[in-house]
């Protein structure tokens, strides 16, 4: 090869490896973050696992990416090791996707119809169309449609790049010399899995070993071990993501090389007998993309279909060799980094994390309603407990959506982002008022002091409007139910009114002597964060109803549901001003 080859084949292998980046990337970005939901539903099984992986990395091309996430996953608690293990197996087989698409660069024929199948003859059209739907399209999800067709396109472009550099090649003795050592399976095997640990991408280096193909001088007996190897490679970048997770999370990047490894051995021994007892004809034949596509899918449908029967007993194996560290618990991340490689589940994630902080506020206002009249220290400490908690969810989750919102995200994410930055913020003062509410009631146990009668059938009265309240906004935000939503601000409204109208009452019986100036500064106290605690359900409702109109103008949202003109609004208000009076 000359120097020109040379960086025409650098050249190529660079537009390769950046057209299969932008089109995983782009495959990622519009594939639905809907996948944590789907991983606890479909992984009851070991089939549905596998079928989920299968499909999971079909989608996004790179059974490197889903490792790395199920790594994540566990380390997160999302995910058990047993249930991760079939999505493994399923991967390895998903991402034998991209070499039957490869595949069609080795298509020869002088039917026009045929031809029409090449990538050299679709590409260009892929392109313009993408191209053309990127510049004209105001609609984010079609730009990224487009952008799906144009890493596609360059991932083809720089296919057709490297077999045409690759063409001097053929007629080289050295080099067909060369090719003939990894005819020693062992030799076979480590360069494939050297190869690709370097670029750590099966599907780029099957691809690459397709292009070679084209030249004429991979024979079946270099190609399958180099495939194997290929598949050991790509357990890579699992293992160096499992540096610094828990034991369970490390099992995963273990089981998934560890399958890989089994495999590999396995079908060696069986093949290579075959072999020798058979001879098998075609192993000094010249491979092309189509053969080779097909026995990288036959090893990883062979794989899988060897360990299928023994999965719980190499369980049991990872877990032999990954060990339990005695009278050591299991630590999980909240929000764990490599989930970030998938944007879009990343913000699923967020979503669901935000979800268990909604549910500890739920849980902490409760809980100090229920201990107003009759003070209990441990259920005191639970609600303190449960405020740190809160605090720890607010700054774990911003820093985790300003990051995330960096990334390459469709609208509707981008959305979601910013409803949650706002919704956590939320959460976290309503976790605060719980926390003055309680520092007010262990002031009155302190002081040995308490309201009259009637104050406190005001407050019970607040109390339960309060409760509503907070079920429809914390299950409105929790569900994405609009319905929920909309019942809010009607109810928030009705609140202000009684808070305004129990501060003036209390006034009163202080002024008559019913009460002391000192419970009238705590009872002010209480009504206040009441009063703050319905503001941020207000501010949760309508920031979801906001979202799903793809507007943040919540001030003009509020003028208008509260014009003459918004019966809703009207009819819900009265509705609930009948419910809740103060006596």
């Amino acid at each position: 090869m000359e120097v020109f080859d040379i960086l025409a084949l650098l050249g190529g292998l660079a537009v390769f490896l950046y057209g299969m980046n932008v089109l995983s990337a782009s495959l990622t970005k519009t594939s639905s973050g809907k996948l944590e939901q789907s991983l606890q539903k479909l992984t009851s099984s070991r089939w549905r696992g596998i079928l989920l992986g299968l499909v999971t990395t079909a989608v996004i091309q790179s059974s490197s990416a889903v490792t790395v996430m199920l790594v994540g996953l566990v380390n997160s608690g999302i995910m058990t090791l047993k249930q991760s293990i079939g999505v493994v197996l399923g991967s390895n087989i998903g991402t034998t996707v991209t070499a039957w698409v490869l595949s069609l660069t080795g298509i020869d024929s002088s039917n026009v119809f045929v031809n029409l199948l090449k990538p050299a003859s679709f590409s260009p059209v892929i392109a313009i169309i993408g191209v053309g739907i990127i510049m004209m399209s105001k609609n984010s999800r079609r730009r990224d449609v487009g952008t799906v067709m144009v890493g596609f396109a360059v991932l083809m472009f720089g296919m057709e790049m490297m077999g045409d550099a690759m063409k001097p090649l053929a007629e080289s003795e050295s080099f067909a010399n060369f090719l003939i050592l990894f005819s020693n399976p062992i030799m076979g095997v480590l360069a494939g899995t050297i190869f690709t640990g370097i670029i750590q991408s099966s599907s780029a280096s099957v691809g690459i070993l397709q292009a070679l193909s084209l030249t004429g001088t991979v024979t079946y007996s270099s190609a399958i071990p180099i495939i194997m190897g290929m598949n050991i490679g790509t357990c890579i970048t699992a293992l160096i993501s499992s540096i610094g997770v828990n034991r369970n999370a490390r099992r995963v990047a273990v089981s998934h090389i560890g399958f890989k490894i089994i495999g590999t051995i396995a079908f060696l021994i069986l093949f290579y007998l075959l072999n020798s007892i058979i001879g098998f004809s075609f192993v000094y034949k010249m491979a092309s993309p189509l053969s080779i596509a097909v026995f990288h899918t036959c090893f990883n449908v062979f794989t899988t279909l060897v360990l299928l029967p023994f999965l719980d007993k190499l369980e049991k194996l990872v877990t032999m060799v990954v060990r339990d560290k005695s009278g050591a618990k299991e630590k999980y991340v909240l929000l764990d980094r490599r989930l970030l490689l998938n944007p879009p589940f990343a913000v699923d994630h967020c979503k669901t994390v935000t979800n268990q902080m909604a549910e500890k506020v739920r849980e902490s206002l409760y809980t100090v309603f229920g201990i107003m009249r009759e003070y209990d220290s441990q259920k005191a400490r639970l609600i303190e407990g449960i405020e740190d908690e809160i605090d720890s969810f607010e700054d774990k989750l911003g820093t985790y959506l300003v990051e995330i919102s960096s990334k390459s995200l469709t609208l509707a994410d981008s959305r979601k982002v910013s409803m949650l930055l706002q919704n956590i913020g939320d959460f976290e003062r309503m976790a605060d008022h719980s926390l003055n509410i309680l520092k007010s009631i262990q002031e009155m146990n302190e002081k040995k002091i308490d309201f009259s009668e009637a104050a406190w059938k005001d407050i019970d009265v607040v109390e339960k409007a309060l409760t509503e309240i907070i079920e429809l906004a914390i299950n409105s935000f929790i569900n994405e139910d609009l319905n929920s939503a909309h019942l809010v601000e009607p109810l928030e409204e009705v609140i202000d009114t009684l808070v305004f109208e129990m501060k003036s009452r209390h006034t009163l019986r202080v002024r008559e002597g019913q009460c002391n100036l000192e419970l009238g500064f705590i009872f002010a106290d209480l009504a206040t964060n009441f009063e703050r605690i319905s503001d941020h359900c207000s501010n949760i409702a309508v920031c979801l109803i906001e979202v799903d109109k793809g507007s943040f103008d919540t001030h003009e949202y509020l003028k208008q549901i509260k014009s003459a003109t918004d019966s809703f609004f009207s009819e819900k208000f009265e509705m609930y001003k009948k419910k809740y009076t103060l006596p």
